[in-house]
């Protein structure tokens, strides 16, 4: 005997929830260092732990698309990174000890830092040349106040729909039709 699932309840939550998140999102200094540290790089390094990361990897691939020279940091094949690229990390709390590590060899090595993160004073957005504030609660906030899902889903599902937001500015500013970019996708599927 099969069941219906019912979302009638918790889609719409969510997308609430993403609405109120989306439309809190800030750049810091302003949008245009946000654009300038993408558009200005020699190479970009994408790099979160966990969900977060995952998200990343999409928006890795939709940079790929514009034609940028993207790495995802871990891949065996990703270079070390050097002056004039960009790090581009993502980290609710941003305090893990992984990513402040990657981001401070990145500041050692003369590398832009682009961070995603829901605390303006954490360690990561202190090194970062640009950040991008989510407005999200951390993953130990089980208060359910400042969101009801689980351990950081807001702020990864928020990454998710930025990344792409990211993506579709920068295609729009560069004027390359969709066929072009078409071009890039992969033919050994």
């Amino acid at each position: 005997m099969s069941h219906t699932i019912s979302l009638d309840h918790r889609l719409p939550s969510i997308l609430a929830e993403l609405s109120t998140a989306g439309s809190g999102v800030r750049a810091e200094p302003d949008e245009a260092a946000v654009y300038d540290a993408i558009t200005g790089a020699g190479r970009i390094f994408v790099l979160g732990a966990g969900r977060s990361g995952l998200a990343l990897r999409m928006t890795a691939m939709r940079l790929m698309h514009l034609g940028l020279d993207v790495s995802v940091v871990g891949e065996v094949t990703a270079p070390a990174i050097r002056r004039g690229d960009l790090l581009l990390v993502a980290s609710g709390s941003g305090r893990t000890a992984g990513i402040l590590r990657a981001a401070e060899n990145a500041e050692e090595a003369g590398a832009r830092i682009l961070a995603i993160t829901t605390d303006p004073d954490s360690p990561l957005a202190g090194l970062a040349d640009a950040r991008i504030l989510v407005p999200a609660p951390q993953k130990q906030d089980h208060s359910g106040v400042a969101s009801e899902q689980y351990a950081g889903s807001l702020f990864e599902q928020t990454l998710v729909l930025l990344g792409d937001a990211l993506f579709h500015e920068l295609w729009q500013r560069s004027g390359a039709p969709a066929e072009e970019l078409w071009t890039r996708h992969s033919n050994l599927e």
